[in-house]
């Protein structure tokens, strides 16, 4: 069976960017088939409205909506609505943990804690810097484990689908300082401090770009605080990389490669075969 899969995206967050690529890295995948659809930066009720026609223009299997706080009712109606026909996962970031209890069956949720709410005041924030600053966070995503978190959480959900399970199970997910890592594949005690101290500082980079962005009047201030956001994140992704290159010199980088059949091969040593 081939499992058709719709992602819908309502605002960003960073993993919005490559979510469909970490689900067929080498597009060598014969069991899924992948359709995109999105409001852009938009995440009012009537841009996520304006996502309805995925229901009858792709006959999906299993829906994947990714977006910013999953609480606001744009992100929170569209979730309801695919979640009535289909299969779905609710993919958000921090703010979207006061979601989990409300969550229906037929929903289930990864929330996010190391993607980053960006810096949006107008003085401060252009393509250019919005741009850098998603850089900083996909590597600080790959590296400390929430990228292969959600793969794994995804390709589960997926494989339930491909063997027509009757009661599928839709996990809800924090994946957190420690469950990230968990899933980094990172060996070295070094390397892990490091990697955890690449997701504290993102969520830090969070909580400024919060104060910066709703809290703080004051211009200079909030200026102040939204170069501070971006620079804490500039510095977890430079720990993030750091913590990499000790695997790397230790030739024990975690390597997981999706096949054709979607299953995955392991290895670690670079001239080695996969498993």
């Amino acid at each position: 069976m081939v499992v058709k899969i719709a992602i819908i995206k309502i605002g960003f967050i960073g993993l919005t960017t490559l979510i469909e690529a970490i689900l067929d890295e080498r597009a060598a995948r014969k069991d899924i088939e992948i359709r995109s659809i999105s409001s852009g930066s938009k995440l009012d009720l009537e841009s996520a409205n304006s996502l309805s026609d995925i229901y009858d223009s792709y006959p999906a299997d299993f829906y994947i909506l990714i977006t910013p706080n999953a609480t606001l009712p744009g992100p929170k109606s569209l979730a309801s609505d695919l979640s009535k026909r289909k299969p779905t996962m609710l993919i958000s970031d921090s703010p979207g943990k006061k979601l989990i209890d409300e969550l229906s069956d037929n929903i289930g949720c990864i929330i996010v804690e190391s993607d980053p709410l960006i810096a949006v005041r107008k003085d401060f924030l252009d393509p250019v810097e919005m741009t850098n600053f998603n850089s900083d966070v996909l590597k600080v995503l790959a590296i400390t484990g929430t990228i292969r978190g959600v793969n794994k959480i995804l390709d589960d959900v997926i494989n339930q689908i491909s063997k027509d399970v009757q009661n599928i199970k839709l996990p809800k997910i924090v994946l957190d300082r420690f469950e990230s890592i968990k899933n980094s594949g990172l060996t070295n005690p070094y390397a892990k401090s490091k990697a955890l101290a690449s997701f504290e500082l993102a969520k830090r980079a969070a909580q400024i770009s919060s104060q910066a962005n709703y809290k703080e009047q004051d211009r200079e201030k909030y200026l102040l605080l939204c170069g501070t956001s971006h620079e804490l994140m500039r510095t977890a992704a430079h720990l993030a990389d750091e913590a990499r290159e000790i695997e790397k010199m230790n030739d024990t980088v975690h390597r997981s490669t999706h096949l054709a059949d979607g299953s995955t091969t392991d290895k670690t040593k670079l001239f080695d075969p996969s498993k």
